[in-house]
């Protein structure tokens, strides 16, 4: 496995079942949380994918990362062909090896997947704490043109390792409302797993990074971004710069555009919550959006 560490790296099916939601209170006190963003290369075989996501899950809890972050997609690849094509029972499988690696090796996981489910398919993030247990099966709410996926029914918020957080995927980044919902309620770290355009759209670049500085600075949360990197060959697939960016919107590390990279950090992690909004010309319509959020966080993808 040739990955540069930077730092210093269905019903009926085997589909882990959501633990029962329980009331989440704001973070009470400091965390100095150690996270990864895995900038990772998929195959279009499940199989190959999860040996060595699994491989990496190991690795990064022996060296004490507490959150690796895979890209969008991460299990299958992204491609129309592959995410059409992937057999529920294999996702599933493949999902449940990576659960059982969180719970022996006490790491928590965000990887990309996809969900089928009455005819439809979903762009999701999976995220499995260190215990092994489902806190979030997130479904992409705003797609980019991909008309094989549905749009997601929820905005994720959760909490892992005493943080509470969200997570949103690629196109989800140009929503502001995605990251201020769940910072006014307390979210710390917005997770952020992405295939972004390719090296041949280089005007979208700038954007990408400036969009992910914003949600950052704008909500005072950080965030970890894990994206796919381009191919030197023909400049297929993303274009790599998986970032970690601090609360203040200033990018803390950053990834190559072709290479295989983690990119790895410890966040000092403040208790806060995002509290001026609520107190401004639109503090009512805020709530209605908080309180939208969670009533329908974690709700199934059906």
């Amino acid at each position: 496995m040739h990955l540069h560490i930077v730092n210093m790296f269905y019903s009926g099916l085997l589909v882990a079942a959501f633990v029962p939601a329980a009331p989440l209170a704001a973070q009470s006190q400091p965390v100095s949380l150690k996270v990864a963003a895995v900038q990772f290369r998929s195959t279009p075989r499940i199989e190959d994918n999860v040996t060595r996501m699994a491989e990496l899950l190991g690795r990064l809890a022996d060296d004490g990362v507490r959150v690796a972050v895979f890209p969008e997609c991460a299990l299958t690849q992204y491609r129309k062909d592959s995410i059409l094509e992937a057999d529920p029972k294999e996702v599933a499988a493949a999902e449940e090896k990576l659960r059982m690696v969180c719970r022996r090796k006490r790491i928590a996981a965000i990887f990309g997947s996809v969900y089928k489910t009455n005819g439809r398919v979903y762009n999701t993030a999976v995220v499995f704490d260190a215990q092994g247990e489902l806190v979030d099966r997130y479904g992409k709410v705003y797609l980019a043109g991909e008309q094989w996926f549905t749009p997601g029914n929820h905005i994720s918020y959760f909490e892992l390792d005493g943080v509470p957080s969200t997570v949103m995927i690629c196109h989800d980044e140009r929503y502001p409302e995605l990251v201020r919902l769940p910072a006014i309620q307390g979210a710390r770290i917005a997770y952020y797993i992405s295939h972004e355009s390719g090296l041949r759209q280089e005007s979208k670049l700038a954007p990408y990074r400036a969009q992910l500085m914003a949600r950052a600075v704008e909500n005072r949360v950080f965030i970890v971004a894990a994206n796919a990197p381009s191919d030197p060959k023909d400049l297929s697939g993303s274009h790599g710069q998986s970032r970690i960016v601090n609360d203040e919107g200033n990018v803390m590390k950053e990834a190559s555009y072709f290479g295989e990279e983690i990119l790895i950090e410890t966040l000092p992690v403040k208790a806060a919550r995002l509290e001026r909004p609520l107190k401004e010309l639109m503090g009512d319509w805020w709530r209605q959006g908080v309180d939208s959020m969670m009533k329908n966080r974690r709700r199934s993808l059906d």
